[in-house]
């Protein structure tokens, strides 16, 4: 047994064959996205089967916002993550001690604003992005109580990205594991049995992300035979804090444009009532299900970029791309299939409604297609990142967001004036944001974006 364990821990990607180095890294990915799906959902079943849709439709109503707030910690923890692949794969023990230590405080400084001055920004927000007056006291409880334990969000993020990009797979699954079960059963008891609704729901998230950080910075602490910890890695120093706004904020920005164009739609969403809100939930629980996949190969090549790129190992690179794009076309067709056929059940376990039921599949339906879409620009972009290009990502998402994203939006649902037409604006986005990668990638300014010294004589 423990030889199995050991096969999927600490993985060096700079040797072997790349397509089974990339599944071997994949496989607990995979399998930890099916726990952060169930994770992320557990909440919203109980939510919907023993509150109701409003209940449902509140924690809806912060997703975009809340969203918003984990790309700020996310950039860090992206910056850091690709940091430590590189330096991981180079071999440059002291670099990788700073980048880390460098990461623990930064996530301290960003944590503790959002703690503090977060909360007073929430109800504004939420009033402006029309949200419905039924729903936004809950939306309002949810999101405050997520700020005042975003600590525990964090650095499970960072913690668990540096860990993964210098190979260690395994303990952030099992942490996060734990952290599902322990989510599971603090929900039942916080809102079956103590009929806390959305405030157990909350309570139950925070506590679960608590432990689960402590846990990966524990075993991080185990792992200093590649690295080293100490109170002058926690100093930051310039050449590193700045690495890592460089990578970090464009990549964390990125996303966070997204957040915004998803608030900025968010209105369209409140306009058509609590129960498409509540439907707009499922369906995102639901695409949890088919982007899990396509997630985990984007980030297992992300770090199989930044050891090789770190390495100096550009052709391997290109090897390991092809045979990752092969690998995650092939899944999403399969976990896409999956959810066309049992959708309607799915959907059932958060709702007892008909008419949400039948709508959720209609959503599901238009965004079959346009998930091989994301599948392929997935993979481009997490070779992209891997080898240090935070620019380009930032680029096109504000191309997707800004110019594509929001008038297909407004401008769908005023010509069609039905909900649906949201997800037709999703699927555009989608197929520019695949061409968009392709041609960045065939430019291939992306080289000569190494950290490393390996990577410059390349």
């Amino acid at each position: 047994m423990r030889k199995f364990f050991e096969r999927f821990s600490a993985i060096d990607m700079t040797v072997g064959t790349p397509w089974k180095k990339l599944l071997l890294f994949t496989i607990p990915l995979l399998i930890g996205n099916v726990f952060q799906q169930l994770y992320n959902t557990v909440d919203a079943i109980f939510l919907g089967q023993f509150v109701g849709d409003n209940a449902l439709a509140s924690i809806g109503s912060i997703m975009p916002l809340f969203f918003l707030i984990l790309m700020l910690c996310m950039g860090v923890a992206m910056g850091a993550g690709i940091m430590a692949s590189q330096y991981f794969g180079a071999k440059s023990r002291e670099d990788l001690s700073y980048t880390i230590g460098t990461a623990i405080t930064l996530t301290a400084i960003v944590s503790l604003a959002l703690t503090i001055f977060g909360p007073f920004a929430t109800r504004p927000l939420l009033v402006l992005l029309n949200t419905p007056p039924e729903v936004i006291d809950g939306g309002v409880l949810y999101m405050n109580i997520l700020l005042w334990g975003i600590f525990g969000v964090a650095y499970f993020n960072m913690l668990s990205g540096i860990l993964r990009g210098i190979g260690e797979a395994m303990a952030p699954l099992f942490y996060l594991i734990f952290a599902c079960l322990l989510n599971i059963a603090l929900n039942f008891v916080f809102i079956v049995l103590l009929g806390m609704g959305v405030f157990g729901a909350a309570i139950g998230t925070v506590i679960a992300q608590a432990l689960t950080s402590v846990l990966c910075f524990r075993k991080l602490l185990q792992m200093r035979d590649v690295f080293d910890m100490g109170w002058k890695y926690l100093i930051p120093k310039k050449a590193y804090v700045d690495q890592v706004l460089k990578l970090g904020v464009p990549t964390g920005a990125s996303q966070a444009i997204f957040a915004i164009a998803m608030m900025i739609t968010q209105p369209l969403v409140n306009g058509f009532g609590a129960t498409f809100m509540a439907v707009n939930i499922i369906v995102m629980r639901i695409d949890g299900l088919i982007m899990m996949p396509i997630f985990s190969f984007g980030n297992a090549i992300t770090v199989f970029s930044g050891q090789n790129v770190g390495a100096g190992k550009m052709e391997r690179v290109e090897q390991g791309k092809n045979q990752c794009l092969l690998l995650a076309l092939g899944t999403s067709i399969m976990s896409i299939s999956v959810v066309l056929i049992f959708g309607r059940y799915i959907a059932g376990m958060f709702t007892q409604t008909a008419e949400a039921i039948d709508l959720t599949m209609r959503m599901l339906m238009i965004l079959a297609l346009g998930y091989l879409a994301f599948t392929v620009a997935n993979v481009f972009w997490g070779v992209i990142r891997g080898a240090g290009d935070a620019i380009s990502p930032l680029w096109a998402s504000i191309i997707n967001s800004v110019v594509v994203r929001l008038p297909t939006a407004y401008l769908f649902v005023h010509l069609f004036g039905r909900p649906e037409a949201l997800m037709f604006s999703l699927l555009t986005v989608w197929t520019c944001n695949m061409l968009f990668s392709i041609t960045v990638y065939r430019i291939g300014k992306w080289r000569t974006k190494g950290l490393t010294p390996q990577a410059r004589r390349e």
